[in-house]
């Protein structure tokens, strides 16, 4: 499964997002939890989807379990080390082409920000 993590396309596999035996305790999370934890990561690593790919992985994967309809976030620090309160969260949900289109960019080396904000987030002006 693809997800947008603010400009890089993750391919989750279904065996990573929730073990078996984990299962359980992903339940119990709440979507709010799950966003507190990722302001909490880009708090301390704005460019945690680039340095830290691992940690977005799990991310994305905790997104995906809570609210599967959603396959794009988009978390903005200001600064590192800034309070958590101060990341901005946006969520979205991805037609198949789009994604596929971006995750085909980024596979060649072609996935910017602007192209990812163009086709996405449109926070830029035209």
């Amino acid at each position: 499964m693809l997800f947008l993590l603010n400009d890089v396309v993750l391919n989750l596999a279904p065996t990573e997002m929730a073990p078996p035996v984990a299962a359980p305790r992903f339940r119990s999370l709440s979507l709010g939890f799950v966003e507190k934890l990722g302001r909490e990561l880009f708090s301390e690593e704005p460019l945690l989807h680039r340095f830290h790919p691992e940690r977005a992985r799990r991310l994305a994967s905790l997104i995906l379990l809570k609210q599967p309809e959603i396959n794009a976030a988009l978390f903005i620090s200001p600064a590192r080390g800034c309070d958590e309160k101060l990341v901005a969260v946006r969520y979205a949900q991805i037609g198949f082409e789009v994604m596929g289109l971006l995750y085909e960019r980024q596979q060649q080396g072609n996935l910017t920000t602007v192209e990812a904000d163009r086709q996405v987030w449109r926070r830029l002006a035209a």
